[in-house]
């Protein structure tokens, strides 16, 4: 007697088989071979080992961005539970300014943490070292680019970022600037109408002619004409 269980298959003339056949992979099987994906807990984004700061750099990112990681600022921010602060590994006084200020300075116009942070910081520190005053001459025309460059930014932050690069040279170099002046204020004087900048903008200016001297007076009112010197 034949036996009457079924297989799982039935099959019909000349021995075909006529069941159901699906191809490819089953689902158990599928479960099987994939990877498991790690998955993300809460508490890494507290985590400050796990967070990359360049993450959201892009492939063509700015030359102060390559230079930062690269090395090429010889800096490395230092987060304080109240203040950051700047390490370098070589300490400001010994590096040459053309080409660390000069990078520095072209990284003013960063919008991106933390090269925001390493360039105004960075810039404001190498200036203040002993010496500044002959050591930045030589690299004056292009530290002027930069900050004009910065100053006629679309971005706010980085327009006041500019603003105080400006009085920081300003008070190192005082009458040097002058010649530079037409080019700089530009852009400054564009917002000199915005509610928002205006007494900020007169602070600038006023030090500018403070330390520029009487021979500046001339440049800032041909700039900003509704400019009044400090010293009438």
């Amino acid at each position: 007697m034949a036996s009457s269980r079924s297989t799982g298959a039935s099959f019909g003339v000349a021995g075909k088989k006529t069941g159901h056949h699906k191809a490819g992979k089953s689902s158990s099987e599928t479960l099987l071979t994939t990877k498991p994906q790690k998955l993300s807990r809460p508490s890494d984004k507290l985590n400050p080992k796990t967070v990359d700061p360049f993450a959201s750099v892009p492939k063509n990112q700015s030359a102060f961005a390559s230079n930062y990681m690269t090395g090429g600022v010889p800096c490395r921010l230092v987060h304080g539970s109240v203040k950051h602060k700047l390490q370098w590994s070589t300490p400001p006084d010994e590096l040459p300014f053309d080409p660390v200020l000069v990078t520095l300075a072209d990284g003013l116009k960063e919008t991106v943490h933390p090269y925001t942070f390493v360039s105004r910081v960075g810039f404001q520190e190498m200036l203040e070292v002993d010496g500044a005053y002959q050591r930045v001459l030589p690299v004056l025309p292009k530290i002027t680019f930069s900050i004009r460059a910065a100053l006629s930014h679309k971005d706010d932050s980085v327009f006041e970022g500019g603003l105080n690069a400006l009085v920081q040279l300003s008070d190192v170099v005082g009458p040097e600037l002058n010649h530079h002046l037409k080019t700089i204020l530009v852009p400054v004087s564009k917002r000199m109408m915005d509610k928002k900048y205006k007494d900020r903008i007169t602070e600038v200016v006023q030090r500018l002619e403070q330390n520029g001297g009487k021979d500046s007076l001339v440049i800032l009112k041909s700039k900003i004409p509704t400019y009044s010197s400090i010293f009438t």
